[in-house]
């Protein structure tokens, strides 16, 4: 008897007594070990954290999308001690109250230039680095470089006038992230399934009449209904738009015979979805149908090579050069014939493209979580097809974590 392989579970998302679902608690210690096993891998005495993502992945702390731009949340994770975290506001005391993870004292009110809306004149950096390396002394680390994600100019100034060295933390973070845990890897699960869920709703709703904004409304409120925690973008995209690919959605009517492309990013407790599906409204040509087969043969081609072992650039080559679709150089395609991880991070390892893959690649090992996505331009000039799988690497190969039918062109409405 041949035992069918277990899927990767999507489960409820409320906590039960009678069902093994997402653990917290181990998901909190299972990041900051990687985090700490990155830094201890390094020549870092510390990270200073700015980008949300890694906040997060450190302090298991958010206040919502809110926060992504402003550069005003913070987070410093030294080699010898706890992570502290510096927020917004009452946001400090909050987490005083309710994430016990932190150690006590190590939530911070904070505050520093909002983009350049508070001048550096007023202090507020100066007084954070001196903060900040006051505790770095404390810890033991004050003469070795700290490594920095990402900052306002003037927090970069004023770590070097006080002596202190900024180096790259960013990749260090990264080393941290990229091998998905289990429940990291339910996570992600969860949020593919709530996006097969929208796809259903857009292959109903996607009829002649229906703007490209609509559609885009329709899925971000049913992703928040379910439970989504940041609806980052919704491509919506259809018609003579299809080719070349905008990146964006319009107010542009749906007509008989259009060929559309969608893409929903979001976030389920802020593990990210990147997920493509292409529809025909009510009929397709033989030109769409053909662009379409092509772009899931390339993507086929790359799932099957997914296994540990293998280096991103033998995935990077079946798939076709930019001068076979229309660009002039891989620069100019980037992101058509395209793979990224998935994770806090809408772009995280590895990043998979002919532009960076074949001279520098990478090995694909066991526990990365990374979408592949192709496009095909039609033959009729204005049409195209645009597919997205995300792939969970485990020992066996690959496990397709979006199931929304796309084998074949999905013709929605048919007449």
């Amino acid at each position: 008897m041949t035992t069918a392989p277990r899927l990767t579970p999507a489960p409820g998302h409320t906590a039960v007594d009678f069902e093994q679902r997402v653990d917290f608690d181990r998901l909190r210690g299972y990041r900051l070990g990687r985090a700490r096993a990155a830094l201890e891998a390094s020549e870092l005495g510390a990270l200073l954290v700015f980008d949300t993502n890694n906040i997060r992945y450190l302090t298991s702390t958010v206040i919502g999308e809110w926060a992504r731009d402003k550069f005003t949340r913070y987070a410093l994770l030294t080699r010898t001690g706890d992570p502290y975290v510096w927020d917004f506001g009452s946001a400090a005391r909050h987490h005083e109250l309710h994430a016990p993870w932190l150690a006590p004292g190590h939530s911070r009110a904070g505050l520093l230039g909002l983009r350049g809306a508070i001048a550096p004149e007023a202090g507020l950096f100066a007084a954070a680095v001196r903060e900040i390396k006051a505790i770095l002394a404390e810890e033991g680390v004050v003469d070795l470089p700290v490594g920095v994600d990402a900052a306002e100019p003037p927090m970069l100034f004023e770590l070097a006038r006080q002596g202190v060295l900024a180096a790259d933390g960013q990749q260090v973070m990264l080393d941290a992230r990229q091998l998905k845990s289990p429940d990291e890897i339910t996570l992600l699960s969860m949020a593919a399934a709530m996006v097969d869920g929208v796809y259903q709703d857009i292959a109903e709703a996607l009829k002649p009449g229906v703007r490209e904004n609509e559609i885009v409304a329709l899925a971000n409120k049913r992703l928040y209904e379910m439970g989504s925690d940041d609806v980052e973008a919704i491509n919506a995209v259809s018609g003579e738009r299809c080719n070349p690919h905008p990146h964006n959605f319009s107010d542009r009517l749906i007509r008989p015979g259009d060929q559309a492309f969608f893409d929903v990013i979001q976030s389920f407790n802020g593990y990210r979805t990147c997920y493509y599906r292409t529809f025909a409204v009510g009929s397709a040509t033989p030109a769409q149908r053909d662009a379409y087969t092509r772009a899931r043969e390339w993507i086929d081609a790359a799932i099957d090579l997914v296994k540990p072992g293998v280096s991103t650039d033998r995935i990077a080559r079946v798939w076709p050069a930019a001068t076979a679709f229309g660009f002039r150089d891989e620069m100019a395609a980037f992101g058509l014939q395209f793979g990224h991880g998935l994770g806090l991070g809408l772009h995280e390892r590895p990043i998979i493209s002919r532009l960076n893959s074949l001279e520098n690649p990478m090995e694909i090992t066991e526990g990365m979580v990374f979408a592949l996505e192709t496009y095909c331009p039609a033959a009729d000039g204005y049409s195209a097809a645009r597919i997205e799988e995300e792939v969970l690497v485990t020992a066996d190969g690959p496990r397709i974590l979006t199931r929304f039918p796309a084998q074949e062109l999905f013709i929605a409405n048919a007449y």
